[in-house]
C-alpha cells in the first residue's frame, strides 16, 4: 500500500474510533494525543491484512484519563460472566513513568475466559499452537465485532493496555513522543507512526529497508526477553533474524536478574500473554521474591 494511503487509513481509523466515544473531553484528548504505531502500518506497507492498530498517548495524564474511561465503561456494563462477580475490583493507577490496569483477583478481565486469549503476542492462527491453546490476539476483536453490540468496547484488559472491539488496541504501558515510545521498541521496522495531532505519517528509511528486506533488526529494548518470544511469530511468517541479531538480545539479556519475580514480571509485560500472567500470579501466590526454578519448569510444562 502506498505511504498516501495508509495515512488516510490511519486517519479514517482513529476518526471513526474518537466518533464512538461519548465523552467530548477524551474525545479532545484521543484527537490531541494519539499516535498509531507499530505493527498495523507495517503490515498496511506490505499490503498485508491488519490485525489491530496499536494507538499510544502523548502524555501520562491523557493516557490514565483515556483508559479510566474504557475501563469505566467495561464495569458499567460487565460481561454475563462478571455481572455476579463481587470480587473483580479493577483500578486505573497512574504512576511515574507508565499507566497501569489493575485487574484484582484476576490480573486479566476479558470477555471471554482469559485462556482462550493471546494478548500482544500475535501468533499466526493457523499454527498449531495457536490452534490449540488460544485465538490469536487479533481474532479477539475480530469476533467482538457484532451488530447489537457498540463498536470499540473494551473486551480485554490487562496491565499493560486495553483491547477494543473493532481492531483497536490502546496501549498504557507507554506514552510519550514517538522517539520516547520507540526507545521501548525492539525491532526497527515497527517504529513509523502516525500523529493524530497534525495527521501525518512518518517513515522511517531504516523500518522501510528493514520492511522490503523482511528482516529482524534489533535495535535494543527495555524488554530483551520479550523481544527473543516475540521473534516466533515473525519466522512464522517467513521473516529472517541472523544469529547476529539474537546475540544482540542475548547480551541485553545477561545484564537481568530472571530469577527475581519482579524481574521477569517486568519482562514479560511486552509479552503478556494469559499464560505468563497465570504464571506469574501462582509464583506470587506463593509469595516468591526468587524464582524457584524447578517449580517454574514445571508450571510451564504443565500451562504450556
Amino acid at each position: 500500500m502506498k505511504a498516501r494511503n495508509v495515512r488516510l487509513v490511519c486517519r479514517s481509523k482513529l476518526n471513526d474510533f474518537i466518533k464512538s466515544i461519548t465523552d467530548e473531553n477524551i474525545a479532545k484528548l484521543v484527537k490531541e494525543n494519539a499516535i498509531i504505531t507499530g505493527g498495523a502500518i507495517a503490515s498496511m506497507l506490505r499490503g498485508e491484512d491488519v490485525s489491530d492498530f496499536d494507538i499510544y498517548f502523548r502524555t501520562g495524564n491523557s493516557a490514565f484519563l483515556i483508559a479510566k474511561y474504557f475501563v469505566n465503561q467495561f464495569c458499567h456494563n460487565p460481561p454475563p460472566r462478571f455481572k455476579n462477580n463481587k470480587t473483580i475490583q479493577i483500578d486505573v493507577q497512574e504512576l511515574a513513568d507508565r499507566v497501569r490496569v489493575v485487574v484484582k483477583s484476576a490480573g486479566v478481565a476479558s470477555e471471554k475466559p482469559a485462556e482462550e486469549y493471546q494478548y500482544f503476542e500475535t501468533t499466526d492462527p493457523e499454527s498449531g499452537d495457536a490452534a490449540e491453546y488460544a485465538e490469536a490476539a487479533f481474532a479477539i476483536a475480530k469476533d467482538a465485532v457484532v451488530d447489537d453490540k457498540p463498536k470499540y468496547r473494551p473486551v480485554f484488559l490487562s496491565s499493560n493496555a486495553i483491547t477494543l472491539s473493532d481492531k483497536v488496541q490502546l496501549i498504557t504501558r507507554f506514552y510519550g513522543e514517538p522517539d520516547d515510545i520507540h526507545q521501548n521498541y525492539d525491532f526497527v521496522h515497527c517504529t513509523n507512526y502516525y500523529s493524530s495531532w497534525d495527521e501525518k505519517l512518518v517513515l522511517r528509511p531504516e523500518a522501510v529497508e528493514a520492511l522490503l528486506a523482511k528482516e529482524l533488526r534489533y535495535v535494543g529494548s527495555k524488554y530483551p526477553l520479550c523481544s527473543v518470544i516475540r521473534t516466533r511469530k515473525f519466522i512464522q511468517r517467513g521473516w529472517a533474524c541472523t544469529a547476529g541479531q539474537y546475540l544482540k538480545m542475548i547480551m541485553q539479556l545477561q545484564e537481568l536478574n530472571l530469577n527475581s519475580v519482579s524481574v521477569l514480571e517486568e519482562q514479560l509485560t511486552g509479552v503478556d500473554t494469559a499464560y505468563f500472567v497465570q504464571i506469574i500470579e501462582l509464583l506470587k501466590e506463593r509469595n516468591l521474591e526468587h524464582v524457584d526454578t524447578a517449580y517454574l519448569v514445571e508450571l510451564i510444562d504443565r500451562i504450556f
